[in-house]
């Protein structure tokens, strides 16, 4: 196709922070793939090792992204090993259920700290750190956040984990706002949207025939399948590469139907 370069990513450096497992690997094997040089940060070590066995293309650190100092470490990585910064991806998030995230009646104070730690806050952390140094070099970035169609579209039979919800909700908001804020320096901020992934973070779901059911109905391209990290990657790659130079502020759903759909 004319104008398209289906390396995408030649020589672009990318931080992806939560890229050892679920989408976030899927995505380090993409941009691998498109040409890219990767940091990918992760919180088990074997999987960090599988990472850096990859090749010297890419560097497995482990990191907590909680922590203020993980995507500066990443990112001072990348310094070190590649020369630069390029586009950060930021995938690392989860579940709060088990620490009291649920609907808002039984909200606990320990489930909303975590939620919105792990969720939003480490998605500041990281878009700060990304922001920072992309003025540095003066030369623009991409920053491409996980956000969820749970965000914008309900689920409240069987997802109502509402500061999950807020976490994400939050992402777009930052997301959009960062985008306002850095157009004029050539820093774009956009994010993707998934629905029900198969990934540890979806087993609760997956192994409840009910849910799966009413997964199926909400998402009903393709047979009504559960997405696979795979499905994201084409996306990741054009966000991250300059193929999407003129596109900011953007989320885009990843959902099978979902956001479509009333599960009927």
């Amino acid at each position: 196709m004319a104008g398209v370069n289906v390396r995408g990513l030649e020589g672009k450096v990318i931080v992806v922070i939560g890229g050892t497992a679920g989408l976030g690997r899927s995505g380090v094997d993409a941009c691998l793939e498109a040409g890219a040089r990767v940091v990918a940060v992760g919180r088990s070590k074997e999987t960090v090792e599988a990472v850096e066995a990859l090749g010297e293309e890419a560097a497995g650190l482990l990191g907590d992204a909680t922590s203020p100092s993980c995507a500066e470490s990443a990112i001072e990585e990348a310094l070190r090993r590649f020369g630069r910064l390029d586009g950060l991806y930021h995938v690392a998030g989860g579940s709060g259920r088990s620490a009291g995230d649920g609907p808002l009646h039984e909200l606990t104070d320990e489930g909303i700290e975590y939620t919105l730690s792990l969720n939003l806050a480490s998605v500041l952390y990281s878009n700060r750190a990304a922001a920072r140094q992309f003025l540095k070099q003066e030369d623009g970035g991409s920053v491409l956040n996980m956000s969820s169609v749970l965000a914008f579209s309900p689920g409240p039979a069987h997802f109502s984990t509402h500061a999950y919800a807020a976490a994400k909700a939050g992402i777009i908001g930052l997301t959009r706002s960062a985008a306002a804020s850095y157009a004029t320096e050539g820093i774009r901020f956009n994010a993707l949207a998934p629905a029900l992934v198969e990934t540890p973070m979806s087993r609760r779901a997956r192994e409840d025939p009910e849910i799966i059911r009413y997964t199926r109905r909400r998402q009903p391209l393709d047979g009504g399948r559960l997405g696979v990290p795979q499905d994201a990657d084409a996306a990741v790659v054009y966000f991250l590469s300059d193929q999407s130079s003129f596109v900011t502020g953007q989320v885009l759903s990843i959902d099978g139907g979902w956001e479509l759909s009333d599960g009927q």
